[in-house]
């Protein structure tokens, strides 16, 4: 990961946005992460916690720090420590 040194604005301009359907009987869980400052940013949590087993949806949002990971069941917090730090990242804990 580049430091701070990304394609986007500071306002997050190059991401795309969308909406998270959210599925009946899922798990919802929020977590704060560090780091985050742009869409690029977003896209990297995002694609790293989605490929953990179980994971429907990511939201994450760089201004706020939160990620929303809508699940099948309740994640284990480690496994998503680690997929947090593989994309550069720092998981602070639940929001």
């Amino acid at each position: 990961m580049a430091e701070n040194g990304s394609c986007c604005t500071p306002e997050g301009s190059c991401h795309t946005g969308g909406g998270t359907a959210v599925e009946v009987g899922a798990v919802t869980t929020t977590y704060k992460v560090t780091g985050m400052t742009c869409g690029h940013c977003e896209g990297a949590v995002s694609s790293e916690i989605g490929e953990i087993a179980g994971v429907s949806a990511v939201q994450a949002v760089a201004a706020t720090g939160l990620v929303t990971v809508t699940s099948k069941a309740p994640l284990d917090e480690a496994t998503v420590r680690e997929a947090v730090d593989e994309a550069g990242y720092e998981l602070v804990g639940l929001a």
